[in-house]
């Protein structure tokens, strides 16, 4: 009988089927018809495959994985015991690979990090000696603003799931979110609602804005007020509300207020608390907690550190409404309706939020750090 390899533990269980077929292929040695016996498929559907992901080498982030998948495969995936004295490199810091990474961590950093890649304009660039890459979008003022910040193998996993493509390949190879991206964006994030739906009940959204303290006069639908609390996939209610003018047609927002926005949205996405923490301003500062910065600390605990030190200084009110439309991405609309506030007044308070987040940042950090992640 043939080995499955769809059993190997060595692999990832997240891995496409024909990334699978192609290491059988390559690496074991399987040939084509074999591969179509075991699969119940037409060896001219497996040949197909496997050539796909051949051609597909010439992507830099596919290469390294396929070669990665494959020295592991090769090797057992045997990880080295760090007590023997003759392990190799043993000060040399642990980097992850598409080996060592789940699908479960893989779904949440695609919640995060293609949420950014579909906003307009959006790439992610790497180059050879990154070990993380970076996503960045055109300003309002014409610069790059780097909106997202992610480890190599995690860029290596989305290139194999064939959520981004590449889009430029030089020095510093740029990719885009692909049409299967935005569809694996769009399901991760209706999953999540169900979650969330199915965890707090019906009643659950109204439970949750009560964290505010105000009165919530907007009624509790299901699924329908998950998606109207859920801003649109490509792009965020202050990058709406950033390309509105005022009477004299001035930008309504400055691009230093919608950078400061996404700082805060990074950190928050960054920490892996949302939707495991109190919605409010005051589930992040319990009476009584003095929050200070930790220099050194891992990089979720160090975002979290930075999330709530902005709150503290923002206070009740204005860190309210920055955590709701920054950080939640709820309209203004509702965040006006559940804290109880009179209609067409949260943008003008969200302004002064964001005033005074941008001051925090350049006041405790300078306004060249810290980076993101």
């Amino acid at each position: 009988m043939e080995p499955n390899l769809s059993a190997d533990f060595t692999l990832p269980a997240w891995l496409p089927d024909a990334v699978r077929l192609y290491l059988d292929h390559t690496e074991d040695g399987l040939s084509l018809r074999q591969l179509a016996r075991r699969e119940g498929l037409a060896a001219s559907t497996v040949m197909r495959q496997v050539r796909r992901y051949e051609a597909r080498r010439d992507d830099p982030l596919v290469d390294e994985a396929l070669a990665a998948l494959a020295r592991a495969q090769g090797a057992g995936s045997v990880t080295p015991d760090p007590d023997r004295k003759d392990a190799p490199e043993m000060t040399a810091p642990i980097r992850p690979t598409p080996v060592t990474l789940d699908e479960a961590g893989i779904d949440r950093e695609a919640r995060r990090v293609l949420r950014r890649m579909a906003e307009p304009g959006a790439v992610m660039a790497i180059a050879p000696e990154m070990q993380k890459a970076a996503v960045l979008r055109t300003g309002r003022d014409g610069k790059m603003v780097q909106t997202a910040v992610l480890d190599r193998a995690v860029a290596q996993a989305f290139a194999l799931k064939d959520w981004i493509g590449v889009r430029k390949q030089g020095r510093l190879t740029s990719y885009e979110i692909t049409t299967q991206g935005r569809a694996a964006l769009k399901r991760l994030v209706e999953e999540e609602d169900r979650r969330r739906q199915a965890h707090h009940g019906v009643f659950g959204l109204a439970e949750a804005a009560a964290a505010f303290g105000t009165a919530d006069p907007v009624e509790a639908e299901g699924g329908a007020a998950a998606r109207r609390l859920r801003y649109t996939l490509t792009e965020s209610p202050v990058a709406v509300l950033a390309r509105r003018r005022d009477k004299d047609g001035r930008a309504f927002l400055e691009p230093e207020l919608v950078q400061a926005a996404e700082r805060l949205r990074e950190d928050f996405e960054l920490a892996q608390i949302g939707g495991r923490i109190p919605q409010g301003w005051d589930g992040f500062l319990p009476a009584g907690e003095m929050v200070e910065p930790r220099p050194g600390s891992a990089a979720p605990l160090a975002a979290r550190d930075r999330v709530a030190l902005a709150l503290r200084d923002l206070g009740p009110g204005l860190g309210d409404v920055a955590l709701r439309v920054c950080c939640h991405l709820e309209g203004l609309e509702v965040a006006e309706k559940r804290m109880g506030w009179a209609a067409r007044s949260g943008k003008i308070v969200l302004r002064i939020a964001l005033q005074r987040l941008r001051r925090h940042y350049d006041e405790t950090y300078g306004r060249a750090g810290p980076l993101i992640g």
